[in-house]
């Protein structure tokens, strides 16, 4: 009997009917080491694979063989995931999975009906799928359940954690297992899920924080790439399909609203496929745009649309559309469909520009292609031609080369972003600090410390950190000193927590909700003037009404399309990005990927590179006072070498700085060349032991996360050195500098 087959004998009858049903021949390499594992370990358990390779059943095959007929007195299995559309994607599957089983699963999030949760409280038992922001609101409002929902809790399944280890929102779920565990007096059994991590070891380490357990993570032999991936570019301003400088309009059936959009339409118009972009706003547009598209061709519109402000019923309405292969549908989205969504057999995927990241790549690439068929994507780049006498990084198609070095990272090294790790999250502090309190009740301020400041991810925050925090939280009402020197939530705190928003972490806003007659649309921020219009779920409204006190907007559609100027920050990226695009610069390598037209604009960039010297000088001279610096850094280290070059500035005459993302900065320098600039910037640090403290002026106020604003500004200014600047790497690249001008 072969391994495959024992562990297959292991499994309930249902699990082997669900194979069965389902045409497997036989258990994949995954879920034979993930079975393995949980049946003959105690350890935590990685698995990281990529998209549709069956992490989910791998994981919960033998977990459910484990929990089946078994005597639990509550909730057996945690699930947590962080997107409710992919807890109901889970949900869905898993119902079909356990119908003959006898174990119940329950999905919980705001958009879940009241009377499931009831039943849930009432009988715990099997499987909970569960947002993090639910779980805080279950730990602060139903505390004294705690302990009978989870006393006999089995298993910890997080999914999808590349999108939060080292973020506040994954620490915050590290936080609320640690206190489950406290409460229920025992370690559980943890279960990662992802396809797309850099650092295993990391994220493992990250998965078990707080645990004694050990952490396997299974490792399989490497799939040889089978892509089908595309790119082309175009210019916005130039009308013909094939990007040349005749006039003359060709004689066709398309419409020519803009050549870069009518070639994403051809690509998806008969084909099931996501539209990704960038933000929400990039996404309203696009999705426009391609209705327009269809109904100048009087063809059929396909479109639809799938982000975190539209309604609930829009967003499902989306995702049933995508699973049904009797129907043909386009949906433009954001990262909402980038995680573990199954949409069936998907064709093709667009990406508008570049993604922000390795990671960020392979999600989405990994949406298309299954069911035996590789993966396909084509990306589409546009923007406005530049002018003859535009400045030199201008001339530069940032988005593409970005894309390439990103394409060719994965390629030739296999490389994909580590985690990031925060040594204090101070937002999430002072969140968990109120949360405790709130489920607690009356503590001490040692005890509260000795509580808050063991959760695992504040291990790195000092007693004086934490002090200091908790005195400005009583001077400011967020709590407050009993007679017998205990602290209980204050006022202030008090009105937090009678808002829902309080169980994220994430920065939120106060939305106004949309509807047009009875339907509920989605959500804006900012209410527009009656008769004024915006754009939201691909249509354009215009408003009747506003209900201020109510935030309600009622709107009625309206024909057209709104322009919509998006923001060009791609968050935090990785500097050996940056090193490759360098390198795409600077290399004849042909890459197969590449369009007619992607390929003259590289030939273009290369040309511009190669003869303004910008790849092998850093600082160039653009002219009177004017300089560009092109450091090749990746976010942190980038911030660090301006508040660097900021600090030599005024011996320089240094003034005006401008930047673009992590590509370049530009600047004027009045008393000064390149040599007395990166002169001058060895000099003070161009070693490793400076502090980051040193870079960080005493009147900044770096708020970055949900509740900074409530953290005094010296704590605030110190976790920004420490979790924002990267001195060591930007010391080094100063260094690398002064060498190209042998200083």
């Amino acid at each position: 009997m072969t391994e495959a087959d024992k562990i297959f004998a292991q499994f309930p009858e249902f699990i082997r009917e669900y194979i069965y049903s389902h045409s497997w021949e036989d258990l994949r390499d995954i879920q034979i080491s993930a079975a393995k594992t949980i049946f003959t370990t105690n350890h935590n358990l990685l698995l990281t694979s990529s998209t549709a390779s069956g992490k989910t059943e791998a994981a919960f095959f033998p977990i459910l063989s484990e929990i089946y007929n078994a005597d639990d007195k509550s909730i057996s299995v945690l699930y947590i995931a962080p997107l409710k559309s992919l807890i109901n994607d889970q949900f869905g599957r898993m119902e079909e999975l356990l119908i003959q089983s006898g174990i119940r699963v329950t999905h919980w999030h705001g958009d879940v009906a009241v009377s499931q949760k009831k039943k849930l409280l009432e009988r715990p038992e099997g499987i909970l799928q569960i947002t993090p922001e639910s779980l805080e609101a279950m730990l602060i409002n139903r505390s004294n359940d705690i302990k009978r929902l989870f006393c006999d809790l089995r298993y910890i399944v997080i999914d999808e954690i590349h999108t939060l280890t080292g973020t506040d929102r994954g620490n915050q779920i590290i936080c609320q297992i640690a206190r489950i565990e406290r409460i229920i007096e025992r370690s559980v059994r943890r279960i990662g899920l992802s396809a797309t991590i850099g650092d295993p070891s990391l994220a493992a380490n990250w998965l078990s924080a707080g645990t004694n357990r050990e952490t396997d993570i299974p490792r399989f032999p490497e799939e040889k790439n089978r892509w089908r991936l595309g790119m082309e570019h175009f210019y916005i301003r130039n009308q013909n399909f094939d990007q040349t400088k005749s006039a003359a309009e060709k004689d066709n059936d398309k419409a020519l609203l803009d050549t870069g959009y009518e070639y994403v339409y051809d690509c998806v118009s008969d084909r099931k496929s996501l539209v990704f972009s960038n933000s929400r706003e990039e996404t309203e547009y696009v999705c426009a745009t391609l209705r327009q598209i269809a109904k100048k061709r009087k063809e059929k519109d396909i479109f639809l649309i799938h982000h975190g402000n539209l309604s609930a019923s829009l967003r499902e309405e989306a995702e049933m559309k995508m699973k049904n292969e009797e129907i043909l549908a386009v949906t433009c989205a954001t990262v909402t469909m980038e995680l573990g969504i199954d949409i069936g057999r998907l064709e093709r995927v667009v990406q508008i520009d570049s993604p922000n990241s390795v990671s960020g790549f392979l999600q989405r690439l990994g949406r298309s292609g299954r069911r035996g068929q590789p993966p396909e994507m084509m990306m589409v780049f546009r923007e406005e031609e530049p002018l003859p006498n535009a400045p030199l990084p201008q001339l530069i198609p940032w988005g593409l080369i970005r894309a390439i070095a990103i394409v060719q990272l994965y390629i030739e090294e296999r490389f994909i972003e580590p985690p990031r790790q925060k040594k204090e999250p101070l937002s999430l502090l002072f969140h968990q600090t109120l949360s405790m309190l709130a489920s607690h009740g009356e503590m001490s301020a040692s005890k509260l410390a000795d509580t808050v400041l063991k959760l695992p991810p504040f291990v790195s925050v000092s007693k004086e950190i934490y002090k200091t925090m908790l005195v400005s939280m009583l001077n400011n009402d967020h709590l407050e000193m009993t007679e017998e020197k205990g602290l209980i939530v204050g006022m202030a705190g008090e009105r937090m927590l009678a808002s829902f928003k309080f169980y994220a972490v994430f920065n939120d806003s106060e939305d106004f909700t949309v509807r047009c007659e009875s339907e509920e649309i989605g959500t804006i921020t900012t209410p527009s003037p009656v008769g004024d219009r915006f754009a939201l779920a691909g249509r354009v409204w215009e408003v009747l009404e506003v209900d201020a006190q109510r935030r309600l907007i009622y709107v009625k559609a309206v024909e057209g399309k709104m322009e919509i100027s998006w923001p060009g920050e791609y968050g935090e990226i990785h500097t050996r990005i940056l090193e490759r695009m360098k390198q795409v610069l600077c290399e004849d390598k042909d890459y197969p990927y590449l369009k007619e037209n992607a390929r003259k604009r590289l030939e273009t960039a290369r040309a511009v590179a190669r003869n303004t010297g910008m790849t092998e000088h850093s600082i160039i001279h653009l002219g009177g006072y004017t300089w560009c610096l092109f450091p090749w850094l990746g976010t942190r280290s980038f911030r660090t070498l301006r508040k660097m070059i900021g600090a030599v500035s005024a011996e320089l005459g240094i003034s005006g700085m401008d930047f673009e993302g992590s590509c370049y900065m530009t600047f004027r320098m009045e008393k000064g060349s390149a040599e007395d600039l990166i002169f001058a910037l060895k000099s003070r640090f161009g070693y490793d032991g400076i502090s980051p403290m040193s870079l960080v002026s005493p009147t900044e106020l770096p708020t970055f996360e949900k509740y900074d604003e409530y953290i005094p500004a010296d704590l605030l200014r110190h976790a920004y050195a420490v979790d924002r600047l990267d001195t060591k790497e930007a010391a080094k690249r100063i260094a690398d500098i002064a060498g190209e001008y042998s200083i």
